[in-house]
This record gives structure tokens, sequence and C-alpha cells, in this order.
């Protein structure tokens, strides 16, 4: 494989620079929601880890990605992971507590990163792959160039949900929406479904997010339900100390 910078080198880095200034997005919100309850100090290291676990990722993805995308079934199984894991930011994690050392919430949130940008890089993966025609020092250059947009980008938006808590929940929809999009589009069903059902997309998009949000914000209020139920004894706690 030649290395030369010659114009169409430059047009498809270019392509691919700005494929990931706007995929970049979806990234960072991820990695903002995944890392916004740890600790000040582990939230830099959580973001540096993911995003380049999920840059390494994407990078063998979009060398496979002819391969990857013929695979029946893949993509239901990754938008039902990107499901899980948006209702679990839209619910929270307030039922750990101070339970969960600082440590393995900084792995929990890299491992969340790295999931979520696995199953949403099948698709990106297509546009990057296209825009480099084949040329893997375009590809690796590309994404290597995109990893401070995403982490500047994600630094933004966790002051963003710091400040505006309504953030998170626009967030877990937008998972739900991609998680949608995602289930809908495996090559196993995909023709048939969308002959039978023109709007399936759109439908699946909407059904995806209004879940991910209903279902989180019912997980939340019935914690919340639990602990008032349960409420602490005074009086034991303190015979105990």
């Amino acid at each position: 494989m030649g290395f030369e910078f010659t114009p169409a080198f430059w047009a498809g880095l270019t392509q691919i620079v700005l494929i990931d200034i706007v995929l970049a997005g979806d990234n960072a919100l991820v990695i903002a929601l995944a890392c916004r309850n740890l600790e000040k100090k582990y939230q830099f290291p959580a973001i540096m880890i993911g995003t380049g676990g999920a840059i390494l990722l994407r990078v063998i993805f979009v060398l496979i990605v002819d391969q990857l995308m013929q695979i029946p079934y893949l993509k239901l199984i990754g938008g039902l992971l990107l499901l899980w894991i948006g209702w679990k930011l839209v619910q929270g994690d307030d039922s750990h507590g101070g339970d969960v050392k600082a440590s393995s919430s900084l792995w929990g949130a890299i491992r969340t990163i790295i999931i979520a940008d696995a199953v949403m890089s099948l698709d990106n993966a297509i546009a990057i792959a296209a825009a480099a025609k084949g040329d893997t020092t375009l590809i690796v250059l590309g994404l290597l160039i995109s990893i401070p947009l995403v982490v500047f980008g994600a630094q933004l938006i966790m002051v963003l949900v710091t400040r505006f808590p309504i953030v998170v929940v626009a967030g877990g929809g937008l998972l739900g929406w991609i998680a949608g999009n995602t289930i809908v589009s495996d090559p196993a069903y995909a023709s048939w479904l969308v002959a039978a059902f023109p709007q399936a997309k759109l439908a699946f998009e909407i059904a995806g997010a209004v879940f991910v949000v209903a279902l989180g914000y019912f997980l939340q209020y019935r914690a919340k339900q639990k602990r008032k139920k349960d409420p602490v004894d005074l009086a034991t706690h303190a015979s105990k100390e």
C-alpha cells in the first residue's frame, strides 16, 4: 500500500474527517453520559481509554465492514444492546450509591463507552470505508484525527449534563432512536419488513426512543418508591453504633 500525498488522498482524508465530525456527536454524547457520575479525577482517563478503545474497534470494523454487514441478526443484537445501554443511562445508577468503588465505576464507564460505540460504528464504518476506497492509511489517519473531536465534545456535553439533566433524557432517547434504526436494518429481514411496512424505519426509530425514555423513567420511579417503602430505622442504626 502506497502512501502518496495526491489530490485523491487529500480528498479522501477530508471526506473521512467531515464524516467523523458529523458522527462524533453521537459518540461524544455516549461518552459524556457514561462518565457523568464518575469522580472528577476519573472522568478524563475514562474518556481517553474509552475513546481509544472505541476508535480501535471502529478501525477493525471499517476493515471488515463488508463481511460484518452480511451477518444475519448481528444488527438486531447490536440494537438490543443499545436499548439496554440507553435505558440504563436514563435510569441512572443512584441505586448503587456510594457502595460502588471509583475504580469499578471507571471501568464500568469504559465498558459502556466501548460497547455503545461498537454498535453504532457498524453503520458509521460503511461511510468511512466508502470515502477511503480501500485505503487503510486513510482510514486509520482519518479516525486518529477524529479522537480530539470526540474527546472535546464529550467534555463539553458533560458540562451541559451537569447543568441541564434533561440532556441525559435526550441522550437516552437518541440512543433508542439509533437502536431502532439498527434493528430495522438487519439484513436478515430488512427487505421484507420494509416491503410489508414502508414506514418501518421511522416507526422503529420512534418506538426505540420512546421505549428507552419510558422504561428508564419507570425503573427510576420504582427504585425511588422502593426506597420510600424501606425507610432507615434510625434507632436501630444508632444502637449498632
